[in-house]
């Protein structure tokens, strides 16, 4: 048989230690496992897994008394055992097997003075049946010693284990109480045997039973003698209880008559005790109603001390403070009384959500004296929101008024004043929690505050523009240039010195400079002031175009908003809208003075529409991200406007242009071809940023119609049209150079005019040759014509173009060929106005003709042989080389 862990010395020395100090001995130790739940059929535990534990009995002598008791120890982190849980055995009341153990080595514990008798109590597992014998019955022997008791024991065969503690002989250490105090004794076979016999037969049972069988004598050879003795006293004895009875009839008719006494006294009894009990049961129908009539009452008192709370709650919550309904109904609206405005106002926002049904439970709601009460509470909101309504738009309007009328707010004669709103922002910031307080109980109210607010300012901003507007005109010294640039009928360098007019230009930019942040940080504020939900674009102290804001208010750090355009974000489309709308109505008007600078800049230099073009460019493209909505459409109309007054230039002089046709005769270049070069000189000086494309539009039409008016000028005299388009385009070359190097636009149109220089060129010195040797090269030509339908050598038999009239030719033609050489040359001279030109056209037809008449050469040489002698092409470039 394996070691048992019960005769383990390591196992108890180990437990020894781990309750070293308590004067506990250890009187057995044996490893177990604890589980908690019960067995199922299958016979597994169904909850919760097994933990090892170890499970040791120990005892404690004080004086003459031994105490028993239970260890339980676990085992910690590092595989140390240390006390679990402690029973006394003293309270002991049951050992039970667990029958659904097929194995049989569970059982449990119950203890009588556990505090919760319904919780399962712990299931000890053994390793074998062995080890939960050896345990029980040391558990037993120590209660039957030590406590002089023993606890009920289910599920377990006392035969069987009085077999096995016979056929097992474990010593087990254990306590016996001897009159010279208590000592350690070592239990063995016989003496857990006779334990266990000792439940079967007493030991003053078994000594009369010893006794009563010694009287007998039990040989086997006196069976008959003994047989014969026991009739014999048997008959003896029923004669004797024969008689008894006899004797007895008297004593039986006594008993008789006694029990037929207690009987009638029992039925009396009895029908009394029934009459006690119809009794007790009324009694107890009687108290049981009255308990349940005392719990009715007890649980309506519970119950109405609940509602009249839940009663005063709900009336603190509709009682009306009397300070918060003066300051709604009539108090004023001073900046002293500010603070208890916005008290007010936010104790009834409060009220008013805490009366409706997520704040108030829904039985409430439909309450005669909650709907009352929020029907009072509407009446107070609608109050106060007119009250605060008709004062907010009277203090708007006043504070803008007492502005007005103060002249020192405004620019003057000498004096140019830069708008301060600091003062003017500084109050309205005054109500502004007012307003965000109205928004919460009306937001329909916001919508005539937005109006009065954007009606008072919106006089203010104008009365501003209008007069910096016209101190910066009357301030900004200026020479005003003519607009007539390309006018047929004045001199060509009327415009070349043309005055300064920059001044023009800062005067706009300074008008820009000051009033787009001014009117940005109005919108941002008027947005943030009547409560737009829209988000923030500007952050404090933000940059306007790359610089600092012009606008450097005392409250230029302000969270003031920069507002979102309306399609930046759907979710809000609404909301933008109506912001829009509003800043429509804020900033309307204001335009028509920037327009009035734009017009009168436009009086003093046309071309100063380009440098403003550019300006307004420069604040449009940094204003796309943070700047209101209509800010970016005032630009936009401003830069359309400048547009359309350099359009209106653009036309006048394409007009200029086009008046030069009407005139009866052109020759020579025409004025408008250098007056042009002069203006786009002029134009280029102008340009900044993006205003490169609106020059160039204009480069575009104005070449245009200088070119078509120069084709239609030409044809009205074709005799000298070469001459003049070639004089012309030449003209428009020289004068655009430098600035055809540096604008593409401008270059385009060089190469348009070199082209067709290039082919008036061609045209004027054909008819010049022509005009000089037309025998020679017509001749030529009728050659050419009939080499496409007969062979060269039929053509020299062909009439006209034999060799004697190829004599001829050649002696009519080139017999004074220097004269001709030299009238062609006078010819070229003779209608040409500009003398520079005529080198250069001279080269050209040198060579042109020096082409020709090798061609015509060549031409002879392959019909008629060089037989004939004509002059080489090396004797007439040398002949042309010499005049």
């Amino acid at each position: 048989m394996a070691k048992s862990s019960a005769d383990d010395d390591e196992l108890r020395r180990a437990c020894e230690a781990a309750i070293e100090g308590t004067k506990q001995k250890i009187v057995m130790s044996i490893r177990v496992a604890k589980s908690r739940g019960i067995w199922g059929k299958s016979g597994k535990l169904g909850r919760q897994m097994a933990k090892p534990r170890v499970l040791a009995l120990s005892t404690k002598s004080k004086g003459q008394r031994i105490k028993a008791f239970l260890r339980v120890m676990k085992y910690s982190t590092g595989g140390v055992l240390e006390p679990a849980k402690l029973y006394k055995l003293k309270h002991l009341s049951k050992v039970e097997v667990i029958a659904n153990d097929p194995s049989g080595c569970t059982f449990t514990l119950g203890f009588d003075n556990l505090r919760s008798q319904s919780v399962t109590p712990p299931q000890w597992t053994m390793r074998n049946i062995d080890d939960r014998n050896r345990l029980l019955l040391c558990i037993l022997n120590i209660c039957k010693d030590v406590l002089g008791r023993l606890p009920k024991v289910v599920g377990i065969d006392v035969v069987e284990m009085a077999l096995w503690a016979k056929e097992n002989t474990p010593s087990v250490s254990t306590q016996r109480n001897l009159t010279d105090g208590p000592v350690v004794a070592t239990v063995t076979e016989s003496d857990l045997k006779v334990t266990v016999e000792k439940e079967l037969v007493s030991q003053a049972e078994e000594e009369d039973m010893e006794a009563l069988l010694g009287t007998y004598v039990m040989g086997i050879g006196e069976a008959e003698a003994f047989s014969e003795r026991l009739k014999r006293e048997l008959l003896a004895l029923e004669a004797a209880n024969v008689h008894a009875i006899l004797e007895s009839e008297p004593l039986i008719d006594e008993v008789l008559h006694g029990l037929e006494s207690a009987t009638n006294c029992v039925d009396d009894m009895d029908e009394w005790l029934g009459i006690f009990n119809v009794k007790l049961r009324h009694m107890r129908e009687d108290i049981e109603s009255i308990e349940t009539r005392n719990n009715n009452l007890e649980m309506q008192s519970v119950n109405n001390k609940a509602l009249i709370e839940e009663l005063d709650k709900l009336l603190e919550r509709l009682r009306v403070p009397s300070e918060y309904a003066a300051c709604l109904t009539g108090g004023s609206f001073d900046e002293a009384r500010m603070l208890q405005n916005i008290e007010a106002c936010e104790w009834l926002t409060g009220a008013l959500r805490g009366l409706e049904v997520p704040n108030l439970d829904s039985t409430y709601a439909n309450m005669r004296a909650v709907r009352e009460k929020r029907a009072e509470l509407e009446k107070l909101k609608s109050t106060f929101v007119r009250r605060a309504s008709e004062f907010l738009s009277n203090y708007f309007a006043s504070l803008v008024d007492f502005m007005i009328s103060d002249k020192s707010y405004f620019s003057q004669r000498g004096q140019l004043k830069r708008p301060d709103h600091a003062d003017l922002r500084y109050k309205c910031r005054t109500y502004a929690r007012l307003l965000q307080h109205l928004k919460s109980l009306d937001k329909n109210c916001l919508g005539s505050l937005r109006k009065a607010y954007c009606g008072s300012l919106n006089l203010l901003l104008r009365r501003e523009a209008r007069e910096f507007a016209n101190e910066l005109r009357a301030s900004t010294k200026a020479s005003r240039n003519p607009t007539v640039w390309l006018e047929a009928s004045t001199g060509s360098g009327q415009n070349v010195n043309a005055a300064d007019t920059s001044t023009v230009s800062e005067a706009y930019a300074k008008m820009l400079t000051i009033f787009i942040p001014l009117l940005v940080d109005e919108s941002s504020f008027f947005a943030h002031f009547m409560c737009f939900e829209v988000p923030a674009l500007v952050p404090p102290g933000g940059l306007v175009n790359g610089n600092k804001t012009g606008y450097n208010d005392d409250d230029a750090n302000d969270d003031d908003l920069g507002i979102m355009d309306i399609d930046d974000n759907d979710s809000k489309t609404a909301e933008l809208a109506a912001l829009n709308e509003s800043l429509q109505d804020l900033l309307d008007g204001i335009q028509e003075d920037f327009y009035a600078v734009v017009d009168w800049a436009y009086k003093i230099d046309p071309l100063r529409c380009i440098s403003m073009h550019g300006i307004t460019e420069r604040y449009l493209s940094g204003q796309k991200a943070d700047a209101a909505g209509f800010v970016r459409l005032l630009l936009g109309d401003l830069e359309s406007r400048i547009s359309m007054q350099f359009s209106r230039f653009v036309d006048e002089a394409c007009h200029q242009i086009e008046r030069n046709e009407r005139n009866v005769r052109q020759m020579g270049v025409l004025s408008y071809i250098p007056r042009f070069a002069t203006l786009a000189t002029r134009m280029e000086q102008y340009i900044q940023g993006q205003s490169r494309d609106l020059v160039d539009q204009a480069y575009t039409k104005f070449v245009s119609i200088m070119f078509v008016t120069l084709e239609k000028i030409a044809q009205t005299d074709p005799k000298y049209a070469d001459i003049f388009l070639l004089e012309n385009y030449a003209a428009f070359q020289n004068s655009l150079y430098d600035l055809a190097n540096v604008v593409p636009t401008l270059a385009k149109f060089y190469h348009q005019a070199s082209e067709a220089y290039e082919q008036a060129c061609t045209r004027h010195i054909s008819v010049i040759i022509y005009t000089q040797f037309e025998r020679l090269f017509q001749f030529a030509r009728r050659i050419e014509d009939l080499m496409y339908t007969i062979t060269p050598e039929e053509i020299p038999f062909q009439l006209g173009l034999s060799k004697m009239d190829l004599r001829k030719m050649l002696k009519s033609t080139l017999s004074g060929v220097d004269k001709s050489i030299s009238a062609m040359y006078k010819k070229l001279q003779k209608n040409l106005t500009s003398e520079e030109l005529l080198p250069s056209l001279w080269d050209k037809c040198k060579k042109e003709f020096l082409d020709k008449y090798e061609s015509f050469v060549q031409l002879v040489a392959k019909i008629y042989h060089p037989s004939e002698n004509i002059p080489t092409v090396s004797e007439m470039r040398e002949l042309l080389a010499n005049l």
